[in-house]
């Protein structure tokens, strides 16, 4: 009777430990050994326990193997045998397993985990940047933005907290980052719990406007909510199968709020992640929906995590050449720098990073775009200065002031990949923009942020104003039905209106543009834009 009580408590401790541990039932998943293995041990226990009458110590004998035991207790060691069977095939099959499935073996196909375009062509792909929409705040600064909006709602600030998510998303043609609230602990969770949350926070990433979006319907089933309210058991209990991995918090075009839970599988046991697909989840109803990764609706933005993108694309460029070569030879190896971020570009949001040799030096080899949506890769040859030694750069030319960097914002500016970074002080607030050539890093300008974004792009272009070369300038004869002149940062500029366009030149560029008049046709050169104001590089 005792034997099968320790039956009936295992039983109980393990669906009480799947319902807090919540493994998926997958093969491919080291969560759901682990598992196993945890019940196979609490099941010793309880067997021992309710087996042993006499000797306490012949359970610790057996383990230590001290002396041959044909019994314990009186009851036969049959039982630990095949419990300790099981654990060993589990640890020692799964080592085998990973081993031969390791890159030693197949390092062609970790090369091949994700299929990157090299045929890239950054001016072609990147648009002409356009200072309107470029998302200037990063994620610390958009923290500090709607921490402070959340302060200024003293009702709600005592009864829930805000997440630290701040996914960045494409919404309604704007870049920014939205993030739920949660609730503070497991008290406010069940005072709140018939409404819900009823809020979540957008910082648009351009100007830094933010607000606390409230809902008419609360947000109950949500990853702070406990016992069956909490997201990832309702996703568990619907999905047992399946494993899951990153999770963001998105909206869609109406503002309705989802939770989007990436679906992916391994090779073995926790090899090769690869993304099969989302969850999008209703955290207002509970309700969810699988996609398969070709069927994700437009208007999510993240289904892959920046980590499984950067490891995707590390395999690549490591075992491009097998896997001893990885190691000693190490021709053509490359890997992804240290540090990324994000570019808006169609729609969608893409990861940028930059690619290196893996004999680390300051300088890139190239970068790569990955669609977050998608995974669709490409990589560019633009050989340049690494992003940190960018950094390194902006910060020396004000090293007086102690402002630290953010990551680079790569961006398409007059044809040429450039690097903008903002420096902030010690605050976290936003100081100074700085602009880096990518290819010569010492080519840097910084302006104060009070002055605006334009007028430090209009620095750093005179500040590293180059030879212009014909073969890059658009050519054009135009004839000027206005003129008007102004004076910004202390330069004398002409503005032409000619046949509906807009044109501006600096007086630096001619010196016989003080003589221009209305009617008179003028042969420049300029690079070609969308933009409202075209600036002309060249007088012919």
């Amino acid at each position: 009777m005792k034997k099968y009580l320790s039956y009936l408590i295992t039983i109980v401790i393990a669906f009480i430990l799947y319902y807090l541990l919540l493994p998926p039932i997958n093969l491919h998943s080291a969560g759901f050994y682990f598992y196993i293995i945890i019940v196979l041990v609490i099941f010793m226990l309880n067997y021992s326990l309710f087996s042993i009458t006499n000797n306490s110590n012949e359970i610790m004998e057996l383990l230590f193997n001290k002396r041959k035991i044909k019994t314990i207790g009186g009851v036969s060691d049959k039982v630990y045998k095949i419990c300790l069977g099981i654990i060993a095939t589990i640890i020692i099959g799964g080592f085998i397993v990973n081993f031969i499935c390791s890159p030693i073996f197949n390092a062609k196909s970790y090369h091949n985990r994700i299929k990157v375009d090299e045929t890239g062509d950054f001016v072609k792909d990147v648009k002409e940047v356009d200072f309107k929409s470029l998302p200037l705040l990063d994620r610390e600064s958009s923290e500090v933005l709607g921490d402070r909006v959340m302060g200024q709602m003293s009702e709600w600030v005592s009864q829930f907290d805000v997440s630290n998510m701040y996914t960045q998303i494409n919404y309604n043609d704007d870049i920014v980052r939205v993030t739920p609230l949660t609730y503070a602990d497991g008290i406010k969770w069940l005072t709140n719990r018939n409404e819900g949350i009823k809020g979540y926070i957008i910082v648009n990433s351009v100007n830094g406007k933010t607000q606390l979006v409230k809902l008419d319907k609360g947000m109950k089933y949500v990853p702070s909510a406990l016992f069956n309210d909490k997201m990832e058991r309702r996703l568990r209990f619907k999905y047992p199968t399946t494993i899951f991995d990153n999770t963001s918090f998105e909206i869609d075009e109406k503002g309705n709020p989802y939770y989007i839970i990436t679906t992916v599988d391994y090779t073995a046991v926790g090899l090769k992640e690869k993304v099969t697909g989302v969850i999008i989840y209703d955290p207002i109803t509970g309700k969810s929906k699988k996609y398969k990764k070709e069927d994700i609706p437009r208007w999510v933005d993240i289904a892959y995590s920046a980590g499984l993108v950067i490891e995707q694309i590390d395999d690549w460029g490591t075992y491009k050449k097998g896997f001893f070569n990885s190691i000693f030879g190490q021709k053509n190896v490359v890997n992804t720098t240290e540090g990324y971020n994000y570019l808006a570009m169609d729609d969608d949001i893409y990861l940028y990073t930059g690619i290196t040799s893996v004999v680390s030096d300051e300088s890139n080899l190239g970068f790569v775009l990955s669609n977050m949506r998608t995974g669709d890769t490409k990589f560019y040859k633009v050989a340049g200065a690494e992003e940190y030694s960018a950094m390194n750069s902006a910060e020396g030319q004000v090293q007086e002031k102690g402002y630290k960097s953010t990551f680079p914002l790569l961006i398409n500016l007059n044809g040429k990949p450039t690097y903008l970074v903002s420096l902030k002080d010690s605050n976290g607030l936003v100081k100074m923009y700085a602009f880096i050539d990518v290819v010569d890093y010492q080519k840097v300008v910084v302006t104060d942020s009070s002055k605006g974004i334009i007028t430090a792009k209009d620095n750093y272009l005179k500040g590293t104003k180059t030879e212009v070369k014909d073969d890059e300038l658009e050519r054009e004869k135009i004839i000027v039905d206005s003129l008007h002149t102004g004076i910004i940062n202390g330069y004398t500029y002409y503005f032409i209106e000619s046949n509906n366009r807009k044109f501006k030149v600096s007086i630096s560029l001619n010196e016989n543009l003080p003589f221009l008049k209305v009617g008179d046709t003028i042969d420049i050169g300029y690079y070609k834009t969308k933009g409202n104001v075209i600036e002309i590089e060249k007088i012919y």
